[in-house]
């Protein structure tokens, strides 16, 4: 992994630097890769340009769609490889491993099917003219992704991307980016021309802003923290060049009176351990009407206090957090709510036998939290999770919509026509009524609002994303 992965083969960087890559359950190096400059970058970006107006460009949708389709399958070929690979690169527990690749392969799947079902249309117009609509791709498209899933999000970005016809230019997270060049090579094995997919490794403040800053490509996708977020797209508006922020979330679990409190309790536990609550969609607010906050809380605590944190083989509720730098962040939300007295009603548990080196945290449940609180604010990224009660629906929604974040949400009754009501007013991209996930919901349009970004990923409308609309009009008499 010293190398970039650059026109179908492997390339040494500009400078030679490389980077230690640490093992996230130990806290030792395992392996060193390349950091990328801008240099690196450029090569990049024209090596993808030279595919898309060569070999790459040239062929039909059915022919890309038919390219991805069989990487899918490559993928089921080499599951196990790759499921060991990101588990290493994570930390992560190989069940989640596992699932992540089993998304990973269903998003190859998806878009390979779908590449060649994004039809125009025609407009009716004056007599004499024809007007029709087509969708064109960008060219070359530029990719920043997280360490958190970062198989599943080589499938939603890029696949998305390559199948409109685009090439791509990939800058992966330092910290996971295994994963990244084992499908590059695989993609390569199947036979997708060189160049249309493009990988350099490095950090994000140089090789990243120099490829959100290249005039060569066409659009850029770009998940990660706000801060960053911002940067990104400062850097894509000195050229003009549009972009897809994933930025995060606040999410809540809007947990009603009338609630299914058994089908919740499971729920709302998983959805703030899985990937140890690395994840931007994790439901990290737990808001409960106040007539059943104590019952409720109870039963979440009983189940919290079981969880385990340990290694990838262990195979337990949650892996360690990816980096030291990140087990501070996230102890510093535990320990300043503790010392400002917020209650903690239940911790996990770091298991026996694990490295002590490795970079794990204690899932940790706090409540009630004050509202304007940090730890109800903020995005923690880590297993903690803020319970706090509400009066009635209008101050559901008002807590609901009392952070900068609008990604996801859920709304727990059995009420109908709260179900709606409050669906419709909470500020989310995705709104799930009594459940909270859709294991991995490759066909769902996903994003968010305010803080949390904007475009859309996953689905068809993420096609369109990826793709230019052409107005053709035609007078013909």
């Amino acid at each position: 992994m010293n190398q970039h992965f650059i026109n179908g083969r492997y390339v040494a960087g500009q400078t030679g630097e490389t980077l230690a890559k640490l093992d996230p359950a130990t806290g030792e190096e395992f392996a060193r890769i390349a950091c990328g400059n801008a240099a690196d970058i450029d090569t990049a970006v024209k090596a993808a340009r030279a595919a898309f107006d060569g070999a790459w460009g040239k062929l039909t949708a059915a022919e890309r769609g038919r390219l991805i389709s069989k990487l899918a399958l490559k993928v089921q070929d080499h599951f196990e490889e790759l499921a060991k690979l990101e588990a290493r690169d994570t930390g992560k527990p190989m069940s989640q491993a596992r699932a992540d690749m089993d998304a990973t392969a269903r998003y190859f799947e998806f878009y390979g099917g779908a590449a060649d079902k994004v039809h125009g249309h025609v407009i009716p117009f004056l007599n004499g003219y024809h007007v029709s609509v087509i969708h064109e791709p960008h060219g070359v498209t530029g990719h920043i992704l997280p360490w958190n899933y970062p198989a599943q999000m080589i499938g939603r970005s890029l696949t998305a991307s390559l199948a409109m016809g685009n090439a791509v230019v990939l800058k992966p997270a330092e910290d996971a980016c295994a994963t990244a060049f084992r499908l590059a090579e695989l993609a390569s094995e199947v036979g997708f021309p060189d160049g249309a997919i493009n990988i350099v490794a490095g950090r994000g403040h140089e090789a990243g802003a120099a490829l959100s800053a290249h005039h060569g490509i066409g659009f850029m996708s770009f998940t990660g923290s706000p801060e960053v977020g911002k940067m990104v797209q400062h850097a894509c508006a000195e050229h003009l060049i549009p972009c897809t922020l994933e930025l995060g979330g606040k999410s809540p679990q809007i947990v009603f009176e009338d609630a299914d409190i058994d089908a919740l309790v499971p729920i709302a536990c998983k959805a703030i351990v899985q990937n140890t609550g690395q994840t931007c969609s994790a439901g990290s607010r737990l808001l409960v009407q106040k007539s059943i906050y104590d019952d409720v809380l109870s039963e979440v605590a009983k189940q919290f206090s079981k969880l385990q944190a340990g290694t990838p083989e262990m195979d337990l509720d949650c892996g360690p957090v990816i980096n030291a730098k990140q087990r501070g962040r996230v102890q510093s939300f535990i320990d300043q709510s503790r010392e400002a007295g917020i209650p903690v009603i239940a911790q996990g548990q770091i298991a026996q036998g694990v490295p002590n080196g490795g970079f794990y945290v204690q899932p940790t449940l706090f409540g009630p939290v004050p509202r304007g609180n940090r730890l109800e604010q903020d995005e923690v990224f880590g297993p903690v999770l803020a319970a706090f009660s509400f009066e009635d629906e209008e101050d559901a929604i008002k807590a609901a919509n009392g952070t900068d974040y609008g990604l996801v949400a859920a709304v727990w009754t059995k009420d109908g026509g709260r179900q709606q009501r409050v669906s419709k007013r909470v500020r989310a991209g995705q709104v799930f009524i009594n459940g909270y996930g859709a294991g991995g919901g490759i066909e769902l349009p996903f994003g968010g609002t305010g803080k949390s970004g904007h475009g859309r990923e996953k689905g068809f409308i993420a096609l369109e994303e990826f793709a230019v609309t052409k107005t053709i009009v035609h007078k013909h008499g």
